[in-house]
């Protein structure tokens, strides 16, 4: 089976990235995956990048738990680094695990800093997908 993608990018490969993409991590602390976070510098090839670095950017993962503050202020900030048609994935704790974020908290948060839920994925035995992307201009 050629075809096949190995078991370790299938997350990154949920998610959508590609070799190339600069992808932003923010929320990083020691509870994150890091199994998901090699499986993506896998995918894209290079390291991902850090909140400390100003390049515009492909995609952002954001490590985001219920007790972090303010979501529509940390997703508004986000936005300054990503690209137009960029992505945010939203990483949250899955239910029953510390920190978790409620689905109808993001939908609400989401359209107040000018992003629109798309999708949730199981990317991590601890932690959900969802994914973000401005909402279109008319």
């Amino acid at each position: 089976m050629s075809d096949a993608v190995p078991a370790k990018h299938e997350a990154a490969q949920k998610m959508g990235f590609k070799d190339g993409d600069l992808i932003q991590e923010l929320g990083y602390d020691d509870d994150v995956d890091f199994d998901l976070r090699d499986s993506l510098e896998d995918a894209v090839g290079s390291e991902l990048l850090t909140e400390e670095d100003h390049e515009i950017v492909d995609g952002i993962v954001y490590w985001w738990r219920d007790d972090d503050g303010d979501l529509v202020d940390a997703l508004v900030d986000s936005l300054i680094s990503l690209d137009d048609k960029g992505v945010v994935w939203l990483l949250t704790p899955k239910s029953g695990r510390d920190g978790y974020v409620s689905p109808a908290s993001i939908q609400a948060d989401a359209p107040t800093a000018g992003l629109h839920v798309t999708n949730t994925e199981g990317v991590s035995e601890d932690w959900s997908a969802t994914r973000l992307v401005a909402r279109r201009k008319n």
